[in-house]
């Protein structure tokens, strides 16, 4: 989103990054605390976990690998990787 400086800064801060930089576009990040994680804001990481839970727990019930890997479209070293993750959890 591009927002003029001198619409949302103090005259005083903006004299000061003047002194810097002038007439650039200038990025300026939001603060460490503010970011979210890959997947949090379109729950994307909470499906992956809930799928992957699905998964081990498919496997500890008996399901093969191989049936695994066809239901879920994953490879056989993803479905390995899931699977015993599950177990130390």
């Amino acid at each position: 989103m591009y927002v003029k400086a001198e619409e949302v800064l103090p005259a005083d801060l903006l004299a000061e990054i003047q002194e810097y930089v002038q007439g650039v576009e200038l990025y300026i990040p939001k603060r460490p605390e503010a970011r979210l994680g890959w997947g949090e804001r379109n729950g994307a990481r909470q499906q992956i976990r809930s799928r992957n839970r699905e998964i081990a727990e498919r496997y500890q019930r008996g399901e093969s690998i191989a049936s695994l890997m066809e239901r879920y479209h994953l490879s056989y070293d993803s479905i390995r990787k899931i699977v015993s993750s599950g177990r130390k959890e």
